[in-house]
């Protein structure tokens, strides 16, 4: 049984690899076709498609009732993204940075996290209970208001993005362009087989874990969150190869923003998400990371090799830390 996990993992990844293939040659057709930039198309439409498996997995625990579940998805998945996949992405190739990405979107990524830490998390952080050693502890909630309040920002985000886009003077990539219908085709054909791998990935990945002895907590610190953000791995990954890095770094930071404002907004809708104060500090951390993402943005407009090195190094190190605690 245990070969035949090891075979459907492998055959997982393969279909997240052409998936990924499909997906982003079709959304660059489609920003060729209609002359929209490659940044925005990330932000949009890539980011949306690759978070699908988070939306899956938050939306279905927060109708179940497992909170913890709906929020550590969405922190630890953007955890991933900005570290693990923007580091691995400028170490391949360092990259060159978006001006709109500087000055927009890490920007507002920051002020979204920060919103989503402050409305649960404000009270315990005023009387400074976060730093209470039981990190189990109850924190706060993420209402029912607040959660309507960050899907409306999602919408006026992309309207800005709509916006950016028509008044652009950039040109799409000089990518290969296919018909309306096929690029369309070619989108979804590659964001359900990215969607169907990225499940048999996180299944199997899970059941080899179990046969290795790993608790349930370990798993679902490492195999899920790395799991439901492979299509987002891949994809920048196929991105970067393809000569797309616009499109690459839009759709790591686009999916943060739609994990913070779409996936735990409309969890929080569906049914208040509790917060305990390990998701508190995580939140803060993820603040900082991504601080420390923009200043490395900003000098000399790209990341380079080093500063994606030391991106995968902040991973690891937040990794160990969540283990250990």
């Amino acid at each position: 049984m245990l070969v035949l996990y090891i075979l459907f993992l492998a055959l997982g990844m393969f279909a997240l690899i052409k998936g990924a293939d499909m997906f982003v040659s079709g959304s660059s057709s489609i920003a060729a076709i209609f002359h929209v930039p490659s940044l925005i198309i990330g932000l949009t439409i890539v980011a949306l498609g690759t978070s699908a498996p988070e939306l899956a997995v938050s939306t279905s625990a927060s109708l179940q009732g497992s909170n913890e579940i709906a929020i550590s998805n969405v922190v630890g998945s953007n955890f991933f993204n900005l570290l693990a996949i923007l580091g691995i992405c400028a170490v391949m190739k360092p990259m060159a940075v978006d001006n709109a990405v500087i000055k927009r979107d890490i920007p507002f990524s920051i002020i979204v996290t920060i919103i989503a830490l402050m409305a649960s998390c404000g009270p315990i952080l005023m009387s400074g209970g976060f730093l209470n050693i039981d990190v189990a502890q109850h924190a706060g909630v993420v209402t029912r208001p607040v959660g309507i309040l960050l899907v409306l920002l999602l919408i006026g985000y992309i309207a800005t993005l709509v916006i950016a886009a028509r008044n652009s003077k950039e040109e799409a990539e000089d990518v290969p362009q296919y018909s309306v219908l096929k690029s369309v085709v070619m989108i979804l054909a590659g964001l359900g087989i990215i969607i169907a791998g990225g499940q048999v990935v996180v299944y199997c990945a899970k059941e080899i874990a179990r046969a290795a002895g790993m608790t349930e907590t370990l798993i679902g610190l490492t195999v899920v969150a790395f799991g439901t953000s492979l299509p987002e791995l891949v994809t920048s990954i196929v991105a970067i190869k393809k000569q797309e890095a616009s499109m690459a770094i839009g759709n790591t930071i686009g999916s943060n923003i739609f994990n913070i404002l779409f996936i735990l907004g409309l969890s929080a809708t569906i049914n208040p998400v509790e917060v305990n104060i390990a998701s508190c500090i995580d939140m803060i951390i993820l603040v900082v990371v991504t601080l420390i993402a923009l200043v490395f943005s900003i000098s000399n407009r790209r990341i380079s090799r080093v500063e994606g090195g030391l991106m995968l190094a902040m991973y690891f190190a937040d990794m160990a830390y969540a283990i250990v605690r």
